[in-house]
């Protein structure tokens, strides 16, 4: 008897982090050769040039594509990737040739998270235009983007469109991968899952309940139903921020590294004992999530990512 219910991919669990909050390249290079060497699918970072919040600005932010290509070169196994880049931070051809290069690099490991940007005062601070308007700049960078790698070697490409125009461009180099993975995520109600159903491989929410997770995820297979793509084929994403141990003074100390609070943190989140990890990653993968990321902010730590590996990740269903 043939099996009725779609195949679903291996259940991925990546690692997912905020390096302007503090971190150098090497606090970098650390955290993702500990993800790879304990058995995390990815290791993800935010796309930002501003800590948030209060405390020590050092050592200053680093760039993320330029952070994605020396690690290209220093993992061999994990998929590296944004979570996500702002529309407003760069040309989407020159994204494009970014991108490619570190899949390049990567040995086909790349992945671009591409979102509408929030952050204003990071804008203001390092003088980056910030327009009201961004879901036009949104979409008309996907198509570019994936314009450009999809456009056969020897042909061009061209486009025209209300923000960016592109005239004979060679549409090179090409990526290592055939189709490099595009993250789109957000809560918008219509046009982000619209966006997502045309041109994303995964649809990304995070920081919110499972309620909203699962009105998201429904949002986005109506998307897909929509312009007749099978919603089987959009991967579907959750990140949330983590912080597990296995006594209460290490959780604490945990949570006050990152200026969280303990009355609140676990409404949401992936909190308290591997046990209550486990549990809520499961809960998240009935809702539909085939991929999710565990925000772990304070990347000094890599107890905490030693711990999540060896008391979490071995006791998830569906793992490869």
């Amino acid at each position: 008897m043939t099996d009725p219910t779609p195949h679903r991919p291996a259940f991925e669990v990546c690692l997912f982090t905020e390096p302007q909050q503090g971190a150098s390249y090497d606090d970098q290079l650390a955290h993702a050769s500990a993800a790879e060497r304990f058995g995390f699918d990815g290791w993800f970072r935010s796309d930002h040039y501003l800590r948030m919040g209060g405390g020590d600005p050092l050592p200053g932010p680093t760039d993320a594509w330029t952070t994605l290509a020396g690690l290209a070169r220093e993992t061999s196994r994990i998929r590296l990737g944004t979570l996500v880049s702002s529309v407003t931070y760069r040309v989407p051809a020159i994204l494009a040739i970014q991108v490619a290069q570190v899949d390049r690099m990567s040995g086909g490991r790349a992945e671009l998270g591409l979102g509408t940007g929030w952050f204003a005062e990071e804008h203001r601070a390092y003088g980056i235009p910030f327009p009201e308007r961004r879901f036009g700049l949104l979409e008309e960078q996907l198509a570019v983007v994936t314009g450009l790698w999809a456009t056969p070697e020897g042909s061009m490409f061209d486009f025209a469109g209300e923000h960016y125009v592109l005239e004979g461009s060679p549409a090179l180099p090409k990526p290592a991968q055939e189709r490099v993975p595009v993250i789109v995520g957000g809560g918008g109600p219509k046009r982000t899952p619209a966006i997502a159903a045309r041109y994303a491989t995964e649809f990304n929410i995070g920081f919110r309940g499972e309620d909203e997770i699962a009105e998201k995820f429904e949002g986005v297979r109506r998307a897909c139903e929509a312009i007749d793509r099978d919603p089987a084929t959009l991967k579907l994403s959750v990140a949330l921020p983590t912080v597990v141990a296995t006594d209460d003074a290490t959780y604490l100390r945990r949570l006050a590294a990152i200026e969280a609070d303990p009355d609140t943190f676990a409404e949401v989140n992936v909190a308290g004992t591997p046990a209550a990890a486990i549990e809520k990653i499961e809960r998240l993968r009935a809702l539909g999530a085939d991929r999710v990321y565990l925000q772990t902010v304070d990347q000094l730590d890599l107890e905490h990512v030693e711990l999540l590996a060896t008391e979490v990740l071995p006791h998830l269903g569906g793992r490869a």
